[in-house]
């Protein structure tokens, strides 16, 4: 996926779900694959206007592998 697809995803998550952290928490998990090697700050400040949500979405990334969305 391209940057701007996985903001436009994680934009209309992050509407979806209302608090932030749930939803970038489970963007982080949901994408994990196509974040690798990208800066998650930067797809953050695009979708939501706060580059410090990156660090959300990378725990999101580090626990992908443990569970699973139902």
């Amino acid at each position: 996926m391209t940057y701007d697809e996985l903001v436009k995803e994680l934009k209309k998550m992050y509407q979806q779900y209302g608090g932030p952290y749930p939803a970038l928490h489970l963007f982080g998990i949901k994408y994990s694959e196509f974040l690798e090697n990208k800066n998650k700050a930067e797809i953050a400040e695009r979708a939501t206007g706060h580059k410090s949500y990156g660090s959300e979405i990378s725990k999101g990334t580090r626990i992908a592998p443990y569970v699973t969305i139902r």
